[in-house]
């Protein structure tokens, strides 16, 4: 198991390591050290530009790089970047189809003591209605800064989520491990139910699936990072070969990693589905893990959703 780092300092580690190239410029909303584009500034300080905290100015300016050849990278909490940005990014971004990722950084519940008003559970369903608009949330440090070269070779608008928390790395040990925009990727096999996750919710549903297993269920788990495009094919063929899923998101239930796949579902294989997540709710002020206790993002909770979609079967 790697170093315990947030998928946020592991993005402005790979974003610095990646950053070489003349075409990216990165843009930030007075945020640096909090998003960590401060890694980039340091090194590339002629391709970064503090906006101050002007977001809707922000995009805009990134966008008009990117109608000029730049690779733009726009950076603010994610409150900001799905919420008060989102006619920026619908019109100036994505109607046009510029090459501008948008990467909101503190996303869920788990910045804790900023209470609701900064709590982004809301951002993956605005950003994945977007037309044309690509939607990542890592879970670990390995698959970030993966994540992150896909990013930028990719040509388009993207929006990339980040967390704040340290969380442990798990991608890293799983054999042959690679990430590819619109796949998802089973971290371990099982064949009563499947569990789907994205961000930090993937730890904890690979420890779901240790509870299973110790009651006898086998519980295959897979790790979404890509919430759209979403992988249709590993959906369809999980739910043929265990007739289960659970979904597992730091969002809500509403429009997230949940309603995608309950989307894929709905069309292709209808099976019993379970959504763990936040319930439609503003969340609050706590520590972290106090918070994803008392909203149910908790490995016990998963195994329970499980129980009851292999019951509904």
């Amino acid at each position: 198991m790697g170093e315990k780092i947030s998928t946020r300092v592991a993005y402005g580690r790979a974003l610095a390591e990646f950053g070489d190239r003349s075409d990216i410029y990165v843009f930030d909303s007075d945020l640096k050290s909090c998003t960590m584009s401060m890694y980039f500034a340091e090194k590339y300080p002629e391709r970064f530009f503090n906006i101050g905290i002007a977001e809707a100015n922000m995009v805009d300016i990134g966008a008009g790089f990117a109608t000029c050849g730049a690779t733009s990278l726009v950076h603010t909490f994610a409150i900001f970047a799905a919420g008060r940005v989102y006619d920026q990014v619908r019109n100036d971004v994505c109607y046009p189809g510029l090459n501008v990722k948008v990467v909101g950084s503190h996303a869920g519940l788990t910045v804790g003591e900023d209470g609701a008003t900064h709590q982004a559970l809301e951002d993956m369903s605005l950003m994945r209605t977007i037309p044309g608009m690509t939607v990542i949330c890592p879970c670990d440090d390995n698959e970030t800064r993966l994540a992150v070269k896909a990013m930028l070779d990719y040509k388009g608008p993207v929006y990339f989520r980040t967390g704040r928390p340290a969380v442990d790395s798990v991608t890293g040990d799983i054999p042959g491990y690679s990430f590819e925009i619109g796949k998802g990727c089973q971290l371990r096999d099982g064949s009563d139910v499947t569990l789907i996750a994205c961000g930090l919710m993937v730890q904890r549903t690979l420890k779901a699936a240790d509870l299973l297993a110790a009651e006898g269920i086998s519980a295959r788990v897979i790790d979404m990072a890509t919430i759209k495009p979403i992988d249709r094919e590993i959906i369809v063929k999980a739910a043929k070969e265990t007739g289960a899923i659970v979904t597992a998101e730091e969002h809500n239930v509403i429009g997230g990693l949940g309603s995608a796949v309950s989307e894929v579902l709905t069309d292709e294989a209808l099976v019993p589905l379970q959504r763990v997540g936040v319930n439609d709710v503003f969340g609050h002020s706590g520590h972290p893990d106090d918070l994803l206790a008392h909203f149910g993002l908790t490995p016990e909770n998963i195994a329970e959703n499980a129980k009851k979609a292999i019951a509904r079967k």
